[in-house]
């Protein structure tokens, strides 16, 4: 079964904390690994996935760190999968029609086999430019609006306040 790795989840709630990072500051990797409870090593591959994507940048020094390369509505769910996973197929076509009992020692192919797409492939192919659409469709800044209405002003305000002290304790 194919299955995006935990590497897209990390990737996506860590791209989340930084919408709503305090102004003019940017993120470590410790700190967002730390705040997310995950491992800050694991982490840090994955940001160094999300920079060369282009959906992060970095700075360094002792304000360094990470930021958003674009704004929040410019960076896909799709656009995450595709920096942390890579490309990938759901499905991969072998072509066994053409190899079934009756033709297979056969040096003429039969001609159902060659006239248009394999209606199983056709399928799959549906299938996998669905799951794309959707999730080209869905944004950061969506998913913060999403995760804004589930949590109170008073955890949002916990977050930030979290986010600050941690700042203020590497400067």
């Amino acid at each position: 079964m194919v299955a995006l790795g935990k590497g897209v989840e990390y990737a996506l709630h860590c791209l989340l904390s930084m919408i709503n990072k305090p102004p003019d500051s940017q993120l470590v990797v410790g700190d967002v690994a730390q705040f997310q409870g995950v491992s800050e090593s694991y982490l840090a591959k994955i940001f160094t996935r999300l920079k060369k994507a282009g959906l992060v940048c970095s700075s360094i020094g002792a304000k360094g760190g990470y930021e958003l390369a674009r704004p929040a509505d410019q960076i896909t769910f799709w656009d995450v999968v595709v920096a942390v996973e890579g490309e990938f197929r759901l499905f991969e076509c072998r072509n066994i029609r053409e190899k079934n009992a009756i033709y297979r020692d056969s040096p003429q192919k039969p001609d159902w086999g060659l006239r248009g797409p394999c209606a199983i492939h056709q399928v799959m192919m549906d299938v996998e430019m669905q799951i794309r659409q959707s999730l080209q469709a869905k944004t950061l800044s969506w998913l913060s609006e999403v995760v804004s209405d589930k949590i109170s002003q008073e955890e949002r305000d916990a977050i930030a306040q979290w986010f600050v002290r941690t700042l203020g304790h590497r400067r």
